[in-house]
């Protein structure tokens, strides 16, 4: 229970300066015998009572002494928001309650102390009302003499008694076979007994009630044995039907392999045995992870359905030295959690290497992936904000805790640093998330126009105004934020207007005569230096500070690179998602990614992601199909080129040949340069590129 759940709220209180008469005359008045006392702010310097004015009086001073001669100073206090038993003692007489600031909100008394205590108890016991009687099971309980003290809805039910009717009852006359007497009188536990009361058969418990190692009562709960009859039959029923489960999976000819969605092992069936060559459950109850360390098999595949919730079909290498194809299938609960995971195996030793090289690439690119995805969600508040590096984990974080307060924030950062996102995640984490979020590029509109859309206007403001007028953003985002975007871009005029409603509150509509409040939380945003707009006489010094209450500066890409990868992953996802393709970027495209040093941000990354993925005919993206402006960050003559997981060495050759070949002609303009470069005939250069379709058009594309 909380301490403003019972104090007195706007108690009365004294000052220091007052007269120890005139307190007096208050308590008499208004029948009280203590007050706090406050300062000229309204905090909490003292506590006067009336135990102060006997010590007055027994002491003879003077009447007209001040209260603070007199008043306790050091005081125990309360906060609205402490659990009262925390903090108040029975023993205290009165406590003030005082707010984070230390002005005095109310006050507890004895009173309040005392109906506290009473409603505490009332909800107990009424919860332990609520419990017996919401049992499914009859409880009865007696005293020691055998009077009747708990009668259940239960057991109202099942023998046909009301509770009014039998508690204060002796058990004997209205349950003459009952023999919970004994139970009192042998002290004894007489656990799963089957006994026949108003000719109905229970499973009965009882226990006596033992306090101070005295019994002072005895209690019994039954059991309609009809209840335990339909449990057996569902039972046998069940049974039935995991004979039967158990000779469809055993009748499989491809290997069944199920989990429960922990990965725990439940079953699998003789044809998993000998694909696998384990023995009969020897691995039922242990989970995945123990079997692809033990080596059973190479990569299970029920890992993948767990962490993704969809159905997946890999290559496995099972200890025998069996290639398997398996897919998982996850079976979903009414919550949409994993319950089971279903794994069907089929032996397919003699598919090509080819195709098992190419899944074992896939299957490492999902799992790094996977694991940026989990880096991003353990840092970031937002699922579209990227967040690894120290930077963007402190802003981040700060970000969060400036989202629960309603400071006017200015977030300051280069074009493309994704200032708008940031504006996004303190809206959605803070109070006023289920209200209006309104964007403003005070940049994008008219410097005649940005007054009345920020504003509003009254009807006939201007030439072309509606007749009913028109509510401005401002008022479009009460109870909300407002983001305004390119802040610095708002002309000196309107930046009074702009000053006066961060101070009041308050805005005036064109053309209009009255103030309209609104309630709305102010995120600004620029990419331009205001305190040097403000030294140029371009940006009102007074608005400056006024919008700089907690600045947010946003970091550049080339200070944040760690963050690189992730966003790559994550815009390739997003533009997969929206073009319904299944690219990915090598390894050496995300290194010359970093290697870059983005002048245009975030913005110029996610651009060309999506410019690549829908330009390139394969599903790889590597460094040939960089653009021109990236290929300076990959170094000519010592840099290394790449080849992706473990390939057929003519394969790799090939790979490597072509990497080579694109480097030449972006850099080069004449076949004979480019030979010399590689140390081959200009014959050879115009052969080799004609192979692997590479043009001086290549050059151009990029």
């Amino acid at each position: 229970m909380k301490i403003r759940e019972i104090m007195s709220s706007n108690p009365i209180t004294l000052s220091p300066d007052q007269k120890i008469s005139e307190a007096v005359a208050i308590f008499i008045d208004n029948k009280i015998d203590g007050a706090p006392v406050i300062n000229k702010n309204g905090k909490l310097v003292g506590l006067f009572t009336k135990s102060h004015i006997y010590r007055l009086i027994n002491t003879s001073m003077d009447i007209d002494a001040r209260v603070e001669k007199l008043m306790t100073r050091n005081i125990l206090v309360g906060y609205p928001d402490e659990e009262f038993g925390e903090v108040v003692n029975p023993t205290v007489p009165r406590l003030p309650v005082v707010n984070e600031t230390g002005h005095v909100v109310g006050m507890i008394t004895r009173g309040d102390i005392a109906k506290a205590f009473f409603y505490s108890y009332s909800k107990i016991c009424l919860e332990y009302d609520t419990i017996i009687n919401s049992a499914y099971n009859l409880i009865v309980s007696v005293d020691e003499k055998g009077m009747i003290r708990i009668w259940n809805s239960s057991a109202e039910r099942l023998l046909g008694k009301r509770a009014e009717d039998v508690i204060g009852r002796n058990i004997l006359d209205v349950l003459p076979d009952s023999d919970l007497i004994d139970v009192i009188q042998t002290g004894k536990v007489e656990p799963v007994r089957k006994v026949k009361l108003n000719e109905r058969f229970f499973i009965s418990n009882r226990s006596p009630i033992i306090k101070d190692r005295n019994i002072i009562g005895a209690v019994a709960v039954l059991q309609d044995i009809s209840d335990l009859d339909k449990m057996s039959q569902e039972l046998s029923y069940v049974k039935e039907l995991n004979k039967e489960l158990d000779a469809i999976v055993e009748s499989s000819f491809d290997g069944l392999f199920i989990t429960d969605g922990q990965g725990i092992t439940l079953r699998y069936n003789k044809a998993f045995e000998q694909l696998t060559g384990i023995e009969a459950c020897e691995y039922r109850g242990r989970s995945v992870d123990e079997i692809k360390r033990d080596g059973i098999i190479s990569d299970p595949v029920t890992c993948y359905v767990l962490e993704q919730k969809k159905s997946i079909t890999v290559m496995q290498k099972s200890r025998s030295g069996k290639i398997t194809l398996t897919t998982g299938n996850p079976v979903f609960d009414v919550k949409g959690e994993i319950i089971r995971v279903v794994c069907n195996v089929r032996d397919i030793t003699e598919l090509n290497l080819l195709k098992q090289e190419l899944e074992k690439e896939q299957g490492l690119s999902q799992h790094y992936e996977n694991q940026i995805r989990v880096m991003q969600l353990k840092y970031t508040a937002n699922e579209r904000l990227v967040a690894n590096s120290p930077k963007m984990r402190n802003l981040v974080d700060m970000v969060i805790r400036l989202a629960v307060v309603d400071s006017t924030i200015l977030i300051t950062g280069e074009s493309g640093t994704g200032k708008g996102l940031i504006a996004e995640t303190i809206h959605s984490n803070s109070m006023r998330k289920n209200k209006p979020l309104i964007k403003v590029n005070c940049g994008a509109i008219p410097e005649n126009l940005l007054e009345s859309e920020l504003f509003g206007y009254e009807g006939g403001a201007f030439t072309g105004a509606k007749k009913e007028g028109k509510p401005g953003f401002v008022e479009l985002a009460a109870g909300g934020t407002i983001f305004l975007d390119e802040i610095g871009e708002i002309p000196l005029n309107l930046q009074v207007k702009l000053l006066r409603f961060l101070q009041d509150k308050e805005i005036t509509r064109v053309g209009g005569e009255n103030s309209i409040e609104v309630d709305v939380r102010i995120i600004t945003a620029t990419n331009r230096d205001l305190l040097e707009m403000v030294q140029k006489k371009q940006f009102r010094e007074d608005l400056y500070y006024r919008l700089n209450v907690v600045p947010v500066k946003l970091p550049a890409l080339r200070e944040r690179k760690e963050d690189i990868p992730s966003l790559v992953a994550n815009f390739t996802q997003i533009c997969n998602r929206k073009y319904k393709m299944n690219k990915r970027f090598s390894p050496g495209v995300i290194e010359a990614f970093i290697q870059y040093d983005w002048p245009g941000n975030v913005r110029e990354l996610e651009n060309l992601i999506e410019r690549m993925i829908v330009i390139t005919n394969r599903d790889i993206i590597t460094t040939g199909d960089l653009p021109s402006c990236l290929w300076d960050t990959v170094k000519d003559d010592n840099s290394c080129v790449l080849v992706s997981g473990i390939v057929p060495l003519k394969e790799a050759i090939e790979m490597v040949e072509k990497q080579l070949l694109e480097r030449v002609y972006a850099k080069y303009r004449t076949t004979r340069q480019m030979a010399d470069a590689l140390k081959v005939d200009a014959s050879t250069i115009v052969r080799k590129a004609a192979k692997y379709r590479i043009s001086k058009s290549l050059r151009l594309n990029h």
